[in-house]
């Protein structure tokens, strides 16, 4: 039977040494409340082990998008699963949750075992980083649907916040400041267009341009920064009255998110350093800085709004838990997001 799937296309063996493979790298994510072992049919957490008195669950759910094109032209696949966790993390930690567990969706053309360990090695080292333990997940070869060098991973993370600190938004009002958190660079968001601009400009991946020292596949291949440690941190010595996870979109969908309805946040342009990325892909795209905008993170991952008489304290905080944090606007009556301190350009 396992000979007529092989040559239907699935092999069965591969599949069973990818396991073996990945169980170190499950193994260093175990945390308080993880239940059982790699194998089961249902990963298990007992939320009981953590003595929350109202505990509210929070989920998310996210891939890495068409990021995953530039590592299979790139051939490196060790920190894809970096950028799936923390897509999924930083989404929930918004809310104020502590991540608890995740669970992760491998599809691929044709099952290797030593790549799907550089992939799960990945999701392993972004789950020890956001403090989540890796409880399960499935790894599908399905060939005909995908090309034998390919593949899609998704996450799905899972944490929990008291129901009385729970993040919404709800108290941001006018002279709240906007706290910006430093990206790594693209995070996982813009590949489409990044590929377009690629080959549009005839980029190669292998070369190392201006400024950069290291060849362009491997700047775009950066990981997404978690911020899960540095937030949490934030949450137990102050009040943080809102977040943002800076992903598709940029600035001007993912801000807004977090504000009631009458309200603006106004960023001071230039009140960051724009990492040169982004000046390279304008450059050799021929876009608007503002199309940036709309589009990526622009060197900014993650925005917090706290109250004016706070701030110098949470930046410190901050920045004493590895970020580089910025001042970077204020909130005031009116919709959407503006620009002072400049042109956009």
């Amino acid at each position: 039977m396992a000979h007529a799937y092989k040559q239907a296309g699935v092999n069965i063996e591969a599949g069973y040494e990818a396991v073996e493979r990945m169980k170190k790298h499950v193994a260093k994510t175990a945390r308080i409340g993880a239940l059982g072992s790699l194998g089961g049919f249902g990963g298990m957490f007992d939320l009981s082990s953590l003595g929350y008195k109202q505990p509210v669950l929070v989920s998310g759910t996210d891939g890495v998008g068409t990021k995953l094109m530039i590592a299979f032209a790139f051939d490196r696949h060790d920190t894809i699963g970096i950028d799936c966790v923390a897509m999924c993390v930083n989404d929930i930690v918004v809310q104020g949750a502590e991540p608890l567990f995740f669970l992760d969706y491998i599809a691929c053309g044709k099952a290797v075992p030593e790549k799907i360990e550089h992939i799960v090695k990945g999701i392993a080292d972004g789950c020890v980083e956001a403090g989540c333990a890796l409880i399960g997940g499935e790894t599908a070869e399905m060939p005909g649907m995908y090309a034998e060098d390919e593949y899609d991973v998704a996450g799905f993370a899972v944490g929990v916040v008291e129901k009385e600190k729970l993040v919404t938004g709800d108290t941001i009002v006018p002279g709240d400041v906007l706290i910006g958190l430093a990206s790594s660079g693209l995070h996982s968001n813009g590949y489409s267009l990044v590929r377009k601009i690629i080959k549009d400009a005839n980029l190669q991946l292998d070369h190392v341009y201006e400024p950069f020292a290291r060849p362009l596949g491997e700047e775009l291949l950066t990981p997404t920064r978690i911020y899960v440690r540095a937030v949490r941190e934030a949450l137990k010595q102050f009040h943080i009255k809102g977040m943002a996870h800076i992903t598709g979109g940029g600035f001007i969908e993912n801000i807004p998110r977090m504000l009631p309805n009458g309200l603006q946040a106004e960023v001071d342009y230039g009140s960051w350093p724009i990492p040169a990325i982004f000046n390279f892909l304008q450059q050799h795209g021929q876009l608007q800085r503002m199309e940036m905008f709309n589009i990526f993170n622009m060197g900014i991952g993650f925005v917090l709004a706290v109250d004016s008489d706070i701030v110098p304290d949470v930046v410190q905080l901050l920045e004493s838990c590895g970020e580089k944090a910025y001042i970077i606007g204020r909130i005031k009556e009116g919709s959407g997001v503006s620009f002072a301190g400049g042109k956009v350009e």
